[in-house]
């Protein structure tokens, strides 16, 4: 077994330090491991695996949520995010600072993913609220974090690739997203509500006038909230209402970002080219991805490399909360070198039977997984939000990084909470799926 591990990692990492993609190397370890350690026939099983996961039904809904944020990424809806909460968000302690939380919040509700929130609601929201004169390392740090909640919130795009490979219920996954997202977008508002009461020197003194506006004009803000509202029901509320499955639902979600572009005036043959090249280069990606981690994560299990590791840590005897400690500190460590999708490609297949060893659900795990990836996000120097705020603001990574720290450590006590009960996570999805 000791041979088998050391290939195991000799031939991922020697192919990731030669600089080829995260999902060629997978591939490339999978095929190099069966032909050295087993029998099988990978010139006539390859083509047939390759088929089975690629036309998998779950993974149907993985490209229409990646086109449905393509159309959404060229519209003026972070415009009308903000006309329309903001209103309401002025009778908070924090103000106009909660525009970017609940504005992610929501739109994660509609993107499934995390790049595409942060960019959207991003674009219209710092570059208003500097200009209002709050302070930038609340702007700046309570967007990095909320935006992350674009993987939390359903749909999801890590939520769909994850439930692909442990082979467990997308809809699930969906449902047990929900709780968890309000609690820790609940937890973000919740930490600028403190500083910002602690501290009123934040706020700028012409925004508290926010706090009188009449109640009439907040209502008829509303309005703006229309375009948002309508791309929910089309998705969330199909796939509730019994409607249409994940698939379906994201195949309606397509056709409305398509008809709110249009009604806003941002559809052209340029833009709808952009659209389609966009959706294509991020599909190719994460299917190659999906596909290397699961060949890899099937050798893997014929060699009984997972079964081997989970026997090696439950002769440890941890007691499952510091098994979940542990991971979050490995994750937090590979979140510097690697990007999401790909954090879970590599480990699922070795971390998976260890957790459910200590007694841990799958959906609850998948719950987990996503929280970790969401770090990655803001864990330089391999963070895509860090990139997308850096564009829009200019600012160092190190500067970034700071401001972000304080929403960084509200997710990892978010997690640990979420290991001490975890029916956080699973008491909804058994509630409404039984």
């Amino acid at each position: 077994m000791g041979a088998i591990v050391s290939s195991l990692f000799g031939l991922l990492f020697g192919t990731l330090a030669s600089g080829a993609w995260i999902g060629i190397s997978l591939l490339t370890t999978a095929i190099g491991l069966a032909l050295i350690f087993t029998g099988i026939p990978v010139d006539k099983l390859f083509p047939q695996y390759v088929f089975n996961i690629l036309t998998t039904p779950d993974l149907v809904a993985l490209p229409l949520f990646i086109l449905m944020g393509e159309f959404l990424f060229r519209t003026r809806l972070s415009q009308s995010l903000f006309s329309g909460l903001a209103p309401w968000a002025g009778l908070l302690p924090g103000r106009l600072l909660h525009v970017n939380i609940v504005g992610c919040s929501i739109f994660a509700a509609i993107s499934g993913s995390s790049a595409a929130t942060t960019q959207v609601v991003g674009r219209m929201t710092l570059k208003e609220l500097l200009k209002r004169g709050y302070d930038p390392e609340l702007a700046i740090g309570g967007l990095a974090g909320a935006g992350t909640l674009g993987f939390l919130i359903p749909p999801s795009t890590v939520m769909i690739m994850y439930g692909v490979l442990a082979n467990e219920s997308v809809l699930r996954l969906f449902t047990a997203g929900f709780i968890p997202g309000l609690l820790l977008s609940l937890a973000f508002a919740s930490y600028i509500m403190i500083r910002t009461t602690l501290k009123p020197s934040l706020i700028p003194e012409s925004e508290r006038a926010l706090r009188h506006m009449p109640l009439s004009k907040r209502f008829a803000a509303l309005k703006e909230l229309a375009p948002v509202l309508f791309l929910i029901l089309c998705v969330l509320g199909s796939m509730y209402g019994g409607i249409a499955t994940p698939s379906e639902a994201a195949a309606l979600g397509v056709l409305g970002a398509f008809l709110v572009s249009w009604s806003q005036g941002s559809i052209s043959l340029r833009v709808l080219r952009d659209v389609v090249l966009g959706a294509v280069q991020t599909c190719s990606v994460m299917g190659i991805i999906i596909l290397g981690a699961s060949v890899l994560g099937n050798i893997t299990s014929t060699l009984g490399i997972p079964a081997a590791v989970a026997n090696v840590v439950t002769a440890l005897d941890l007691a499952p909360i510091l098994l979940i400690i542990a991971l979050i500190a490995l994750y937090l460590v590979l979140g510097t070198v690697l990007e999401g999708f790909s954090m879970i490609a590599t480990t699922l297949p070795v971390v998976l039977p260890l957790v459910e060893a200590a007694g841990f659900d799958k959906v609850w795990f998948g719950i987990f997984m996503v929280l970790v990836v969401e770090m990655a996000q803001i864990t330089p120097p391999v963070a895509f939000n860090f990139a997308i705020i850096q564009n829009i603001t200019g600012r160092s990574t190190s500067y970034i990084a700071r401001v972000t720290f304080p929403f960084l450590v509200i997710m990892i006590m978010f997690v640990i909470l979420l290991a001490l009960f975890p029916q956080i996570v699973t008491f909804f999805p058994d509630l409404i799926l039984g």
